[in-house]
């Protein structure tokens, strides 16, 4: 962008600034710190010119906002066009409780759900199985059968909705339930929006919810995005999620490597099922983490979509300006929430916040000042909420497209970040001989992942444990009050409500049209079928989650027994 001769005449301007006017500040005051950094610990420098980016060029790594490779953003109006998706988080009791919370944020102005699931339903049992036993309705609403899934959206147009359901290992069997419902209620499938996380490959890697081991369940992920193409074309059937990758400990460049890693090891995983890259792939969406450092955060995002819009051209022969476009939802950081003085973590989630919407974000979730403490209060939710609205409607960040772009320091800090993404990507495309998918599998079974995320992780507590990394009200800036708010309490009777409802449904459904159902999905699975029109039987039947994902288990076996944790 700036010819040898120009460059050369800032670096000599720099070199007279730092001798004349730099230098003489430094002796007479020094400055706050000796060494400035990232969260990611990733050392920044003082200042910025063109002569950081002196290799940038325009088209080839910006261009425009809607255009490849889209660093400036997937669409040529942005937030000017409409705000992202608000998308908070909820869930929790039973289904008439999170019902209650879901209509309150639609009243409050929210333009998408998003759900929450409790432990049992997550990990695939029912809630009257002995290990549920504590964990009914607890951290997320419990869902059983398709009875809970209809009491969920009592109420609610799923033609005019956009919902998220943020469950992994028997993810399936809710995206079945959502599809029957629609069924029920006479909405054409191809009506439906929303977004299934659904991305066990993370789980293996960081968040540790787990039904059968990582390959069949990288097949039954496979069978949710081709049953999604033909179905439900609004609908997104997977969220490759880093988010869960950087609450475990990894730095920015760690987050975004692994997670497109993953991308691209479901998109292999799709090809070699024979589906066509450009019908499957507008469908897959992303799912990241806005941590503190608010220019890092922002430069990941950028270097997100031009890493992906490339790669998918030259790997993957992407030809549709839909395959190559990386959409994303995010959520502010849980793991920098504080238990210590709360209220300043409506400070930390709105820089956060701030920094997934300069970014370019497509859907947000800001976390509540409480979240360290609880599951999230009315009031809570309703702050983290205006949050976002105060960012669309009243600083102004929303009416330039890719404000930041053209930043010497941004724009740097994204070249960076792209670079060393790449390199994580080779190493895991080289570790699977040429395949990313199989690199991803080896890395996971051999502990590659974990080994990089825990480093990351000791090294950091390390900072903040040495003060090198300062956390206002936890290691700066104490007080001796307490200064927790009022929580959320769950309703002690949550158990007994959910047991008597799936009781109830087992006394009243047709037990022969149930065993005739998961015979059915028996047979596709030992077939090696896709098991997503069986399983949506299965729940038509009101065969509960329990019932349905034993089927997968008797078939490829226990993974939680299989590393000795079941």
């Amino acid at each position: 962008m700036y010819d040898d001769e120009e460059l050369s005449a800032i670096r000599e301007a720099k070199a007279s600034w730092e001798a004349e006017t730099l230098d003489p500040t430094l002796d007479r005051h020094g400055e706050r710190n000796e060494r400035f950094a990232t969260v990611s610990n990733r050392e920044v420098d003082r200042i910025y010119t063109p002569d950081d980016v002196a290799d940038l060029d325009y088209d080839e790594d910006l261009g425009f906002p809607g255009e490849a490779p889209y660093t400036r953003g997937v669409y040529p109006t942005m937030y000017r066009g409409r705000t992202w998706t608000m998308r908070q988080f909820a869930g929790f009791g039973t289904a008439e409780e999170t019902n209650e919370r879901f209509r309150y944020l639609i009243d409050e102005g929210q333009t998408g759900l998003s759900t929450a699931f409790d432990m049992p339903s997550l990990m695939g049992i029912d809630s009257d199985d002995k290990m549920s036993l504590g964990e009914v309705g607890k951290e997320g609403v419990a869902v059983d059968t398709l009875r809970d899934m209809e009491v969920l959206f009592d109420g609610i147009d799923l033609a005019e909705v956009s919902t998220s359901f943020t469950i992994n290992p028997s993810a399936p069997v809710i995206y079945a339930m959502y599809v029957a419902l629609a069924d029920r209620r006479g909405i054409p499938r191809e009506e439906l929006r929303g977004t299934l996380q659904n991305d066990m490959l993370k789980e293996f890697i960081a968040q540790k919810e787990w039904v059968v081991p990582p390959e069949p369940s990288l097949e039954l992920v496979t069978d949710t995005i081709e049953f999604a193409v033909d179905e439900t074309p609004k609908f997104k059937p997977i969220s490759v999620s880093g988010y869960h990758i950087r609450e475990a400990g990894s730095t920015a460049v760690q987050e975004l490597a692994f997670t497109l890693a993953d991308g691209f090891a479901y998109v292999e995983a799709c090809l070699d099922r024979g589906l066509d890259v450009d019908a499957f792939a507008p469908q897959l969406s992303f799912f990241f983490n806005s941590h503190n450092s608010l220019f890092e955060e922002v430069a990941k995002f950028r270097a997100a979509r031009r890493v992906y819009a490339n790669v998918m051209e030259d790997w993957y022969d992407a030809e549709a300006e839909a395959s190559k476009r990386l959409k994303f939802h995010t959520q502010t950081a849980g793991q920098s929430l504080t238990a210590q003085q709360p209220l300043n973590n409506v400070a930390r989630v709105t820089v956060q916040a701030l920094a997934g919407v300069l970014g370019g974000t497509q859907s947000l979730h800001t976390n509540s000042f409480d979240e360290a403490l609880a599951l999230p209060s009315e009031q809570a939710v309703r702050v983290a909420l205006r949050t976002q609205q105060i960012i669309a409607e009243e600083s102004g960040a929303a009416d330039i497209v890719d404000p930041l772009g053209g930043s010497f320091a941004v724009e740097s800090l994204t070249d960076e970040t792209e670079e060393e993404a790449m390199e994580y990507i080779e190493e895991i495309r080289e570790m699977g001989d040429g395949s990313v998918r199989d690199g991803v599998l080896r890395g996971i079974e051999q502990g590659y992942f974990h080994r990089e995320i825990q480093e990351s992780a000791y090294e950091y507590q390390e900072r903040v444990d040495e003060g090198e990394e300062t956390v206002v009200g936890v290691n700066a800036y104490e007080i001796d009050e307490d200064t927790r708010p009022d929580l959320l309490k769950i309703d002690e009777t949550t158990r007994e409500r959910q047991l008597d409802r799936l009781e109830s449904v087992k006394a009243e459904r047709d037990d022969e049209a149930v065993d005739a159902a998961l015979g059915d999905l028996r047979d596709a699975v030992e077939a090696g079928e896709n098991a997503m029109p069986e399983i949506v039987a299965a729940v038509k039947a009101y065969a509960t989650m329990g019932e349905i994902m034993d089927v997968f288990e008797a078939e490829h076996g226990s993974y939680r027994e299989r590393i000795g944790v079941a």
